[in-house]
């Protein structure tokens, strides 16, 4: 299947020299929310801009669809919905008309039961005759989210959505989402808040220093760089890991009241009896124990962290 984005030997240099991108091979998959994480300054923003034509490749191709973006430009962007990070709106409109001229910009015909739906969706119908200047920072953010869906886009850019959003507005977001995914819209998404994309994507891509350093799907990945610790509570406290349990790599924590040790859930064994075995021959007794898995935050901390 083609995909619905192809990106190819993508370069960015700036005026300054500055290289925010270097040689960028990407697909994206029709239908699927894809979530790019990297930490700042990494280059997320600068590929979605390009992407949606935005800003100007140094070296390589985007098409959308099968459409370049720089040769066959109004097809590619006409398929494209972009949610930015700034709250950029004419204050003094209100949300029905700067929704409804969003779409006239792409040349739509005039479809008031679309637009109806995209606000009831966003929890916006209530305040369709308000003037942006009088909406909470959320609401404004849902705007943008409102304006980007008016054209009825094929492919949705979520960049850093639900900043500034509260709780219960952000899982209301991700309610719409999931229902465009349905719908077969595809989901392009960066945010800060990793678990909203541990939560919401059907793969993650990484990106660090201009260059894509992973792209997997979410399982797969949480399969195999997820890691398992065993926390033992302790009866009495350690003031340091006895040499007969060095071969162990165990960590204090918590004062010295807890072992942590982590293991490979995929591994042939896990080390946890001859762990336990081990304890008891040092005399060493705990009154609990747990375990957890690595969540995808630490996946990318250490991803990142190699990188450097």
């Amino acid at each position: 299947m083609q995909p619905i984005i192809a990106v190819s030997d993508l370069t960015k240099t700036y005026a300054t020299g500055f290289q925010a991108l270097k040689g960028i091979n990407l697909e994206i998959r029709k239908g699927e929310i894809f979530a790019l994480l990297g930490p700042n300054g990494a280059g997320k923003t600068t590929l979605i801009n390009i992407i949606c034509g935005i800003v100007t490749p140094s070296g390589g191709t985007v098409r959308i669809d099968g459409h370049d973006i720089l040769t066959d430009y109004r097809a590619a962007k006409s398929l494209i919905g972009l949610v930015p990070q700034e709250l950029t709106h004419d204050m003094f409109e209100t949300v029905w008309a700067t929704v409804s001229l969003s779409r006239g910009l792409w040349g739509k015909w005039e479809d008031p039961a679309h637009l109806e739906k995209v606000l009831r969706d966003l929890s916006l119908w209530d305040r369709k005759d308000s003037k942006l200047m009088t909406l909470s920072g959320g609401m404004k953010r849902r705007v943008l989210i409102a304006k980007a869906l008016s054209h009825q886009p094929t492919v949705l850019f979520l960049d850093e959505p639900t900043a500034g959003v509260d709780v219960e507005l952000r899982k209301d977001m991700w309610q719409v989402v999931r229902s465009l995914r349905d719908s077969g819209v595809t989901i392009i998404l960066t945010t800060h808040y990793i678990h909203e994309a541990e939560d919401m994507a059907d793969r993650i891509g990484v990106i660090n220093k201009g260059e894509i350093i992973l792209v997997e799907d979410k399982k797969e990945l949480m399969h195999k760089l997820g890691k398992k610790l065993l926390t033992l509570q302790l009866h009495q406290s350690l003031d340091a890991i006895p040499a007969a349990l060095e071969g162990h790599h165990l960590a204090l924590a918590n004062g010295g009241s807890e072992l942590i040790y982590t293991y490979d859930t995929q591994g042939p064994r896990t080390g946890i009896t001859r762990l336990l075995t081990d304890l008891a021959s040092a005399g060493i007794s705990f009154k609990d124990l747990e375990t957890s898995q690595s969540s995808l935050e630490d996946i990318f901390v250490d991803l990142v962290r190699q990188k450097k």
